[in-house]
C-alpha cells in the first residue's frame, strides 16, 4: 500500500512521557474564547457533546472488565474544559500481578500460541474488520479523552490503525525460521519461537494508535500481553480490546490495566514472569523502566522515545511549500509528538521570508474546540503539559529569541495555546535543546550544509528529520549525515506500515511497524541432529 499522506493532517507518530494527572476537582468550566487573530472557528461557546457511549472503564484480566483490587478508581479529563469525563479503575501491583499469572497461563497452556498461524491471522483481520466499522465511536472517544481534532482521528489516525492490523495480520502465517549448512555431518535449522508474556505501556498523545502498534506483532507472532495505558487517556484501548475479544481472541491472551507510573508502570516492568517489555514515552521514565527491568529478569527492552527533530530547509527550496511543511511538522497533534520538526533551521538567503511567513501561517491556525469542523488544533493534554509548554516559552522570551506571535494561553479555561513562533533562537537557547511537547516553533539561521550537519547533530536525541531541498545531492548528503532513525525528504509524518521507526542515542532502542517490529517479540532457536549418513549431503 502506498504511504499515507495527508495534505492538511498527515499521521504522525507519537511518543511522550507518561505524566501524573492533576485532579482539578471543583474546577468550574467558563468559555474559552480565542484571542484576536487565531482560529476563525476557535471559540467555544459550548462545548460540542460527543455522541459515544462510555461503555467499559473497568480492567480487562482474563477475558472480564473488572473492578481493581483495591476498588480505587481515578478520573479522567477532558482537555477541553478540565471537566470530568468519568472514572475508571486504578490498576496497582496486585493488579498487575493477576494480569501477569492470567497472560503466563494463556502462554503456557492456552489455545493462542499452540493455534495455527493462518488462525491467528483470521483473528486479526476480524479485529480490523471491527476497528473499521467502529471507527466513528473510537474517534470520537480519542477526541474526547485526549483533545485531539476529530477530522484528525477519524480520517488519518484509525484508517492507520485498521491498516497496521491487516499488515501484521499479513505477517502471521509468514514468519518461518532457516536451514543452516554445518561444517560436520549435522542438520541445522533455527526456529523463530514466540518470546512469551509481553508488558506494554502506551502515551497519552496518540492511544489508539500506540496501542495497534504494540499489541499488533505481539499477537501476531503468538505471545500474550498486559498492557498499561497511560492516565490521561485510558479510553480507547478498553474499547478496542472489547472488539479484540468480539473478533475470537481467547480469553487472558490480552490484559489492559489502568493506572499511574509509579504504582501499576513500574510493577509491569519489573516484574519478574514477564519476558519482554515495550514503552513508549520520554526518554527520562524510558531511563527508569530499562533500569527496572535489567534489575528484575534482563528481560529485553525496546523504547520508543523522545525526540528534538531538524527540520532543514535549503537556499534552493520553495519557501511557501517548506512554511506549509514546516509548520505542519511542528504543530500537528498540538505539537505533542516525539518526532516534531522542532528546531527548523533555514539557510540565511531566504531565513527573514521565512520568518515572516511562517509567522503568517501560524497567525491563521484554526485553534478551538476539536469536535467542530476545519480546527487544526485543540488543547494541550493537561495542566502539566500545559503549564510546561508556557515555562518555555517564558523560557525563550528570557533567553533573547525573538517571539513572532502567539505566547499566551486562549480562553480562561481548557488548556489551549497559541501557535507560537520564535525566530533568532540559537543552540544554546532551552527552547532548542529540550523537548517541548507544544506548539512552539524555533526558527534557526546556517549558512552551509557543513554547519548544518554538525549542528543538526548536537543533541542527545535521533528520532527523526525533516530535509527540504530540490537538489538531489543535498538530500543525499543530509540523509546519509544526520544520526536519525528516519529522514524525510520533502514531506513529514509519512508513515507506512511496513517503514520502521524509532531512534538513534536517546531517542530509544529497537524499531516499531514493518519486519523489524516482529523481532521484537520472537525468540531464535537454533536445532541440531547427527545425520546417520553423511555420505547424502
Amino acid at each position: 500500500m502506498a504511504a499515507l499522506k495527508m495534505s492538511s493532517f498527515l499521521s504522525s507518530s507519537l511518543c511522550s512521557a507518561s505524566r501524573s494527572a492533576l485532579f482539578l476537582k471543583g474546577r468550574t468550566p467558563f468559555a474559552v474564547r480565542a484571542v484576536a487573530n487565531y482560529g476563525t472557528a476557535a471559540a467555544i461557546e459550548e462545548p460540542i457533546k460527543p455522541s459515544v457511549s462510555i461503555e467499559h472503564t473497568k480492567l480487562l484480566i482474563n477475558g472480564q472488565f473488572v473492578d481493581s483490587v483495591s476498588g480505587k478508581t481515578f478520573p479522567t479529563f477532558d482537555p477541553r474544559t478540565g471537566e470530568v469525563i468519568t472514572h475508571v479503575a486504578e490498576g496497582g501491583k496486585e493488579d498487575v500481578d493477576l494480569a501477569v499469572a492470567v497472560a503466563r497461563k494463556a502462554f503456557d497452556e492456552g489455545p493462542w500460541p499452540k493455534m495455527t498461524a493462518y488462525e491467528r491471522s483470521l483473528v486479526l483481520l476480524r479485529f480490523a474488520d471491527l476497528l473499521e466499522k467502529h471507527t466513528e465511536e473510537l474517534a470520537k472517544l480519542e477526541t474526547w479523552d485526549n483533545g485531539k481534532p476529530y477530522e484528525q482521528a477519524l480520517n488519518v489516525e484509525l484508517p492507520i490503525c485498521v491498516r497496521l492490523i491487516r499488515y501484521y495480520a499479513g505477517w502471521a502465517d509468514k514468519i518461518h525460521g532457516l536451514t543452516a549448512q554445518a561444517d560436520g555431518p549435522h542438520h541445522v535449522q533455527t526456529l523463530h519461537e514466540p518470546i512469551g508474556v509481553c508488558g506494554q505501556i502506551i502515551p497519552w498523545n496518540f492511544p489508539l494508535l500506540m496501542f495497534v502498534w504494540k499489541v499488533g506483532p505481539a499477537l501476531a507472532t503468538g505471545n500474550t500481553i498486559v498492557l498499561k495505558t497511560a492516565e490521561q487517556t485510558p479510553l480507547s484501548a478498553n474499547f478496542a480490546a472489547k472488539l479484540l475479544l468480539q473478533a475470537g481472541l481467547p480469553d487472558g491472551v490480552l490484559n489492559v490495566i489502568s493506572g499511574f507510573g509509579p504504582t501499576a508502570g513500574a510493577p509491569l516492568a519489573s516484574h519478574m514472569d514477564v519476558d519482554k517489555l515495550a514503552f513508549t514515552g520520554s526518554t527520562e521514565t524510558g531511563k527508569i523502566v530499562q533500569s527496572l527491568a535489567a534489575q528484575s529478569n534482563l528481560k529485553p527492552v525496546t523504547l520508543e522515545l523522545g525526540g528534538k527533530s531538524p527540520f532543514i530547509i535549503a537556499a534552493d527550496a520553495d519557501v511557501d511549500q517548506a512554511v506549509e511543511l514546516a509548520h505542519f511538522a511542528l504543530f500537528f497533534n498540538q505539537g505533542q509528538c516525539c518526532c516534531a520538526g522542532s528546531r527548523t533551521f533555514v539557510h540565511e538567503s531566504i531565513y527573514d521570508e521565512f520568518v515572516s511567513k511562517a509567522t503568517a501561517r501560524a497567525i491563521k491556525r484554526t485553534v478551538g474546540d476539536p469536535f467542530k469542523a476545519g480546527i487544526e488544533q485543540g488543547p494541550q493534554i493537561d495542566p502539566e503539559q500545559f503549564d510546561k509548554v508556557l515555562s518555555y516559552i517564558k523560557s525563550g522570551n528570557e533567553s533573547g529569541a525573538t517571539l513572532e506571535t502567539g505566547g499566551n494561553r486562549i480562553g480562561s479555561t481548557g488548556y489551549f495555546v497559541e501557535p507560537t513562533v520564535f525566530s533568532n533562537v540559537t543552540d544554546d537557547m532551552k527552547i532548542a535543546k529540550d523537548e517541548i511537547f507544544g506548539p512552539v516553533q524555533s526558527i534557526l539561521k546556517f549558512k552551509d550544509l557543513d554547519e548544518v550537519i554538525r549542528r543538526a547533530n548536537a543533541t542527545r536525541y535521533g528520532l527523526a528529520a525533516g530535509v527540504f531541498t530540490k537538489n538531489i545531492d543535498t538530500a543525499n548528503t543530509l540523509t546519509r549525515a544526520l544520526r536519525v532513525g528516519t529522514v524525510w525528504v520533502n514531506c513529514f509524518d509519512v508513515f507506512d506500515a511496513a517503514i520502521p521507526f524509532g531512534g538513534y542515542k536517546m531517542s530509544g532502542i529497537g524499531r516499531e511497524k514493518g519486519i523489524y517490529s516482529l523481532h521484537n517479540y520472537l525468540q531464535v532457536k537454533a536445532v541440531v541432529e547427527p545425520l546417520k549418513n553423511p555420505a547424502w549431503l
